[in-house]
Order: C-alpha cells, then structure tokens, then sequence
C-alpha cells in the first residue's frame, strides 16, 4: 500500500500551542481524527487573525479549503498541549498550500504527533469565483 509522505517546507509562518480539550477526545480515549482537523483549522485562524483576517475576509474575499492531507504519526491524550508549526508551500495565482506539524512533549521530548497539508484558495463568496491572491496576503505568504 502507498502511504502518504508528507515533506513539510522551510519557511515557517506561524506557530501556537493548542490544548487539548476532552471533547477532542472520542471512544478510544486519545483525540479523534477529526478533532486534527478542528486543531489545524483553529491554527489557521489564529494565524489570519493575526493580520486581522478570518476565512471569510481577506480584503474583501474568503478562503476555500480544496485540499487536505493528515499522515497520523502518534497518539494524542488530554491534557497534551499541541505546539503548531505553519510552514507556506507552494504559492500559485489563486492559493497557496501550508503544511502543519503538531507536536506534544512527553518525558521532556519532543513527539510527532501529525503532519498535514491543505490547499487554501482564495474565493469570493458573492460570485462564487476564485480570485487572485490579495496582494498583501501575498506579502504575507512570501515574507
């Protein structure tokens, strides 16, 4: 079988730490794939709202998620604080790839607990159209 491989970039724009919260948990007791989900989603607001943008508003137009990719390396329990890495890939006219690794520190290491990829492409919600990344997201993304 083919497993996913992901090569996370060099150029970090961004981290955090994102608690684990129980209702991340579900019934094999450590945090569900689609609680990865919710904790990147929430890494990528953190980061917009740092240049005082949401997903719905960067200068007059939004993003779409056209992609996502997890490769799952290690369980996560409640009470683990997940420190978040945003890494820009590959940047094109309409969206930009950024790649996220989620670590926990157990016996004073580091742990690999997921890598993951998504594409974000920009989109006006009125016309239902991409658009052009805005130019100062792109500043943003190439700084």
């Amino acid at each position: 079988m083919a497993r996913i491989k992901l090569e996370i970039p060099k150029h970090i724009i961004y981290t955090c730490k994102i608690p684990v919260r129980v209702c991340d948990i579900n019934y094999g007791c450590h945090v569900g794939n689609d609680a990865f989900v919710n904790i990147i989603h929430e890494a990528r607001a953190q980061w917009l709202n740092k240049y005082g943008y949401t997903e719905l508003q960067i200068e007059g137009n939004g993003l779409v998620m056209s992609e996502l990719v997890i490769e799952f390396k290690k369980e996560s329990f409640y009470g683990d604080v997940v420190d978040i890495t945003l890494y820009v890939g590959e940047i094109f006219r309409i969206g930009f790839e950024l790649y996220y690794q989620l670590f926990t520190t157990r016996n004073k290491e580091p742990l690999l607990l997921t890598k993951a990829k998504t594409v974000m492409i920009c989109y006006d919600y009125e016309s239902k159209k991409t658009v052009s990344i805005p130019k100062n997201l792109n500043t943003i993304l190439t700084a």
